[in-house]
C-alpha cells in the first residue's frame, strides 16, 4: 500500500543528483531526473528539481505496477531513449541500489539495455572529459580505478560526495514545477515487458522477522566456578561443544 505515504528521495539516488549536478557546473550541460512511481513521487522531484537539476520525468501508470527490478529497467530504458532524441545522453548516474528492494540491478540492467559500459559501486570521480570518465570503486577487499568511454551509467556509493543545501531561488522555483509525466500511452511500450507480465520475480510478502530474546545470563559474581561450569553444561546440551568420542576417561 502507497497511498498517502509520501515519496522520498532514495539515498543513494540523492549522491547520484549530486555528482550530476557537480558535473554539471563543471562541464556545462543538462540535468534530467527520470523516476517511476505513483503521482505522489511529484513531491520527491520537486525536491530533487530544487538542488539544481533542469528537468524531472515521472514514469507513472497503472500497467507499470508490479515491476521487478527487470520491468522497471526496461520502462526507465524506454524514457532515456526517448530523451537521447532531442538531448543526447552522455551520462546516467543511479544509486547503487533503492532501500526498498536492495537488489542492486535496475541501475545494471539500464545499462545493458543501453548498451552503455556500467561502472558500480562508485566512491569518486578521479577524471571525465568528452570522451572517458575514470573512477574509483569500492570492492569488498579494497578499492579499484576504471576507466570506461562515454556514454556510461554509473551507479554510485554514498562516499561520493556531500550533499548540498538547496538555495532559496531553487527551493521557490521547485515548488511550483510540473514535472513531465510519461505513462503507458506515452509512446510504444511493449506490454509484455512491464508490469507483472514482464516481471520473472514478485514480492509475496513484506514483514519484520521476530525479536529475539534476550536469552539466559548467568552472574558468575559469587560463585564463578559453579557458573562457568553451568555455563559448559549448557553449551553441552546445545552441541556448541561436543564430546570426543576417541577420548577415554576424564570428565568432559
Amino acid at each position: 500500500m502507497r497511498e498517502g505515504v509520501p515519496s522520498i528521495i532514495n539515498p543513494y539516488d540523492a549522491h547520484a543528483l549530486e555528482e550530476a549536478i557537480r558535473l554539471k557546473e563543471k562541464m556545462g550541460g543538462k540535468v534530467t531526473i527520470v523516476t517511476m512511481g505513483p503521482p505522489q513521487a511529484k513531491e520527491a522531484l520537486r525536491k530533487a528539481m530544487s538542488f539544481g537539476a533542469d528537468r524531472a520525468i515521472l514514469l507513472s501508470d497503472r500497467a507499470f505496477g508490479g515491476s521487478d527490478s527487470l520491468a522497471t529497467a526496461y520502462i526507465i530504458t524506454q524514457a532515456i531513449l526517448k530523451i537521447n532524441e532531442t538531448d543526447p545522453v552522455d551520462l546516467v548516474l543511479a544509486g547503487k541500489e533503492a532501500i526498498d528492494g536492495d537488489t542492486a540491478q535496475t541501475g545494471p540492467g539500464i545499462a545493458c539495455r543501453l548498451g552503455f559500459p556500467q561502472l558500480t559501486y562508485v566512491i569518486k570521480v578521479t577524471d571525465i572529459n568528452k570522451d572517458t570518465i575514470t573512477v574509483q570503486r569500492k570492492l569488498e577487499t579494497g578499492k579499484e580505478v576504471v576507466q570506461a568511454k562515454l556514454p556510461a551509467l554509473l551507479t554510485v556509493e554514498k562516499e561520493l560526495n556531500d550533499l548540498r543545501y538547496a538555495s532559496l531561488p531553487n527551493m521557490m522555483k521547485a515548488a511550483s514545477y510540473e514535472p513531465e509525466m510519461i505513462d503507458s500511452k506515452s509512446f510504444e511500450f511493449d506490454v509484455t515487458q512491464m508490469g507483472l507480465k514482464g516481471s520473472p520475480t514478485s514480492v509475496n510478502k513484506i514483514f519484520a522477522p521476530p525479536a529475539r530474546s534476550g536469552g539466559e545470563t548467568f552472574d558468575g559474581t559469587k560463585d564463578p566456578q559453579g557458573v562457568a561450569a553451568q555455563v559448559v553444561e549448557k553449551m553441552f546440551q546445545h552441541n556448541i561443544i561436543m564430546v570426543n568420542p576417541a577420548a577415554k576417561g576424564g570428565n568432559r
